[in-house]
């Protein structure tokens, strides 16, 4: 039996805002391995001008954005959901090796197997640089 990661589509308002409290919970782990068990093993991903496919690639990935998004903390909002698909709203806020606070800005676009697993992901993202003294999301 595949895994399964509840909850499950089809989407209610309810559960598509447990899915995105979710997504915000396993992300502010920072654990590439926590975060890409919720994936299909050959998910699909557009972050930026970054493609990746399947399991190996998101975790790599992860692994290397952690390492430079330092103090990373993220902030994610349901914006729309529909039967398998899930449209959120996001910010996050890092600092990078020298110092400097950014705060990131985006899209994302999420579709799901029928066992709760993310099949795609397609993510847009503006950043912005600001001070230590403009943040808004608290470690």
């Amino acid at each position: 039996m595949a895994d399964q990661r509840p909850p499950l589509p089809p989407f209610t308002e309810e559960t598509a805002r447990a899915k995105v409290q979710a997504a915000e919970d396993a992300w502010n782990s920072r654990d590439p391995e926590r975060v890409a068990l919720a994936y299909t093993e050959d998910s699909e991903w557009r972050n930026r001008d970054t493609f990746l496919k399947g399991r190996d690639e998101i975790r790599e990935f992860l692994r290397q954005k952690w390492a430079r998004e330092l103090d990373y903390k993220l902030r994610k909002e349901l914006w729309a959901f529909t039967g398998n698909r899930i449209a959120v709203r996001f910010e996050y806020e890092s600092r990078d090796a020298d110092g400097q606070w950014w705060r990131s800005y985006g899209n994302e676009m999420w579709e799901f197997d029928e066992n709760g697993l993310m099949a795609r992901r397609y993510a847009s993202i503006n950043d912005l640089k600001i001070t230590a003294d403009e943040r808004r999301l608290a470690l």
